[in-house]
Formats: C-alpha cells, structure tokens, sequence
C-alpha cells in the first residue's frame, strides 16, 4: 500500500502525520517506509534524529541515477534500495531528502523522469506500507508522488484559506488521476488541529462533509507535543505514548486500514 500525503499549504502537518501513521503501521508489525522527498527534510530529522548530509545516502542520489548522474558510477541497478536508511524504530524505514534536490528539479523535468519514482517502487519489495512525504507546493517531487501511489491523504487544518486551498488540490488529484495514474484514489481528508470548541472548524468540517468531501472521522487534535516530539526525534507512539494525540493517531490508522 503506498500514500501520498499531499498540501500545497504549508505547516497542515505533512511530516507529522506521515511519520507518526508510518511509526504506528510498523509498530503493528508491518515493514514500512517513509519516502521524503521534501528538500527541507523535516520527516528525515523526525524519525532519524539528523538529516543526512551525504546526498549519496540519499533520494538525491536515487533521482541523479534516473539522470545517469550518479557520483562515481554507483548503485545504477540499485534504486531506492541504494538508499534506503533503518530508523531507530523496529520496522520502520525512511528514504531521507537532501537538499540537492531542489537544484535536480530542472533537468528531471526536461528529461521527463517523472514516472521514475512509479517505476521504483513497483519493483521495490519487502515493505507493506509506504508513506510518501511531499513538498509544500505542486512540483517535480510532489507530482512524481502523486504519479506512484494509490491513495492520497489530505492534512487539512481548519481555516478559511486552507478550505479555497483544498478545491484546487482536489483538482490537481483529478487531474493526475485523468491523465497519469488512474489507480490514484483520495483516501480521505485529515482533519488536523482541530479545536472541538472553537465554532469555526466545527462549521468549515461540517461543510465539507455537506459538499460530499471525504472528510474522515477522526479528528487530530492541537498540543505542544507535536514540537516536543519533533524536538526529541520521536514519534508520539514512542514520546508520549499515553498522551491523547498518540490515542487519536492510533485512530487514525485504524480507521485507514479498516
């Protein structure tokens, strides 16, 4: 099973909640792997405590293979295999970023490699879940995730331009489903911070639903221990274990894999 988890808005919680679903799905016993392909490389820090600063440890090395630009000739039959990195977690495996790839964009582009990341992950075998982290904005990276997986996750975090933000991912998502992946399904819209009390999430939700969205059940809510767990390199199933956003995490991918 691969997801994307997909906002052109940033700080909906992309990292967070690829990482705590991908540490939750290998803490239930299922080989897992967090793709970053974020060139701020937030979900490499969070489950491997630093980035890594060789790129040939890294999906720059992957996507300047697709190139035939790998340093020093390796790991061309390789693929993600080449750089794919144990966290300190059992089962749980993460494809770090690296800044190089923000400069890689151009000529991936007019090399038409975006189907390449499809094409990996095809042949890649031994995970039963990949989480795919995407860049805030619609690019390369974000397309090429959007092209390899079969189900898109959408944080949504409660405010008015999140929700004119939300119409047009939907029509990007239709628009890769139309013409590059039409295996491609929206799995459900993540409600994230949401404030039970505060009325405005309440009526943007309800909303939402009302339009036929597929808003999920459960809700995800704010607390200071989403930075603390950022802080400490720790996913909330290991920070904070009895904590209610661990519970409502748990929920969560629970109610995917229902």
């Amino acid at each position: 099973m691969h997801r994307v988890v997909f906002n052109q808005k940033g700080g909906v919680g992309k990292s967070t909640i690829s990482c705590n679903l991908a540490a939750i799905s290998a803490a239930r016993g299922l080989k897992t792997l967090v793709i970053d392909l974020d060139v701020q490389g937030n979900s490499t820090h969070y489950l491997l405590g630093q980035k890594v600063a060789d790129q040939d440890r890294t999906l720059a090395r992957f996507f300047k293979d697709t190139l035939g630009l790998s340093l020093f000739g390796k790991g061309q039959d390789e693929g993600l295999n080449a750089v794919i990195h144990e966290t300190p977690y059992p089962n749980l495996y993460i494809a770090p970023s690296h800044p190089e790839l923000e400069p890689l964009q151009g000529r991936l582009e007019s090399r038409y490699k975006i189907y390449k990341l499809r094409e990996a992950l095809e042949t890649l075998s031994g995970f039963d879940r990949v989480f795919i982290d995407t860049p805030p904005v619609l690019n390369f990276y974000s397309r090429s995730a959007l092209i390899a997986a079969r189900r898109c996750l959408i944080p949504f975090d409660c405010d008015a331009f999140s929700r004119e933000a939300l119409y047009n991912l939907l029509a990007v998502i239709a628009e890769i489903k139309a013409d590059h992946n039409d295996g491609l399904m929206l799995e459900g819209i993540i409600v994230n911070q949401y404030q039970s009390r505060a009325s405005l999430p309440q009526k943007l939700v309800e909303e939402l639903l009302a339009e036929g969205h597929p808003v999920l059940d459960t809700r995800i809510s704010p607390s200071v221990k989403v930075r603390e767990s950022h802080s400490e390199s720790k996913p909330l199933l290991y920070y904070a274990p009895d904590h209610k956003l661990s519970s409502e995490f748990q929920a969560l991918f629970d109610e995917l894999e229902t």
